[in-house]
């Protein structure tokens, strides 16, 4: 049987079906044996106001997966989307991997896996557009 397994720091808060829990004082490990329960560690969490790029909006999209704010197959029809559409700007083959692993994990209804290879983007979407002259 498999199960995610968190490791949380001190004072560590996770939600886990809506319910928000806190770590206390001491580093503790986690195995969530109960399939499709939605988790999402708060630390990870992209609150909506930051979901302001296209890698960031799609993180946020399987992260409403996880905390149950959306049903599975919203969330799966928006995350196929935004998938698609970054497929069309990040083209070299370690992305193209992590893209399609995002994709496999969506098609499982595993929007945590999804939602860990979608944030692999985030620091070349952040040089991307870094390079990207804006328009005054």
């Amino acid at each position: 049987m498999s199960c995610l397994v968190l490791k949380l720091g001190p004072k560590e808060r996770v939600l886990v079906n809506g319910a928000v829990i806190e770590n206390g004082d001491r580093r503790s490990r986690l195995s969530i044996l109960t399939p499709n329960a939605n988790i999402l560690r708060l630390r990870d969490a992209i609150r909506p106001e930051e979901a302001n790029t296209p890698v960031r909006r799609v993180c946020y999209a399987a992260q409403l997966a996880l905390s149950g704010d959306v049903t599975a197959e919203e969330a799966s029809l928006q995350l196929m989307r935004g998938i698609e559409q970054l497929s069309q700007v990040f083209l070299d083959d370690d992305s193209r991997a992590h893209l399609n692993n995002a994709t496999q994990a969506v098609t499982e209804n595993e929007f945590y896996r999804a939602l860990k290879q979608l944030r692999t983007l985030l620091p070349r979407e952040e040089r991307l557009m870094s390079l990207t002259p804006r328009a005054s």
